[in-house]
């Protein structure tokens, strides 16, 4: 790295400090305690689990918890490209996810709200030319799992950046 462009970088950082940025996790910062403070309420279905796994992975595993987070999942399945044979072609798999953050001394939800998101994934389609199925059924079920998994991911993330956007409203 040259020295102009050392210069530069101290130069922004020293602008992130002067408008005020702080680390979420860092001193002062939106999230810093958060990790392990929050018990997550066991799952009812692999779904669930996903959405849990990685819910601990991101808060922690709430050893310290003052919080208790419940969550309801909603997951459909759309069929989107079709054919003109009319056949489906690709998946969206839609999940919604409706949490509600609660005070363990007393059980009053001091946050709560809706997260929605989706993933696709491929399916078979006959090949006329061919006579024969494009892609078979183990690689369609492993797509889709994959997708879900996916789904899961994309809305604990989700769930997770607003638990630490709020967290200053919630944690007084």
């Amino acid at each position: 790295m040259s020295w102009s462009d050392r210069r530069i970088f101290l130069l922004g950082l020293g602008a992130l400090a002067g408008c005020g940025f702080t680390p979420a996790y860092g001193p002062g910062g939106a999230a810093e305690g958060l990790r392990g403070s929050i018990r997550v309420d066991a799952p009812s279905d692999e779904a669930g689990y996903l959405l849990v796994r990685r819910l601990e992975e991101r808060l922690g595993r709430g050893e310290a918890a003052t919080h208790r987070l419940s969550a309801s999942l909603a997951v459909g399945q759309d069929g989107l490209g079709v054919t003109p044979d009319q056949e489906i072609t690709r998946y969206r798999i839609r999940g919604e996810l409706t949490w509600a953050l609660h005070r363990l001394s007393d059980d009053v939800t001091v946050t709560d709200g809706i997260v929605r998101n989706f993933t696709e994934y491929s399916a078979p389609v006959f090949d006329n030319t061919r006579g024969s199925i494009a892609g078979n059924t183990v690689t369609v079920q492993t797509a889709e799992r994959d997708a879900r998994r996916r789904l899961m991911t994309i809305l604990a993330d989700q769930l997770v950046s607003r638990l630490i956007a709020t967290a200053p409203g919630w944690r007084t």
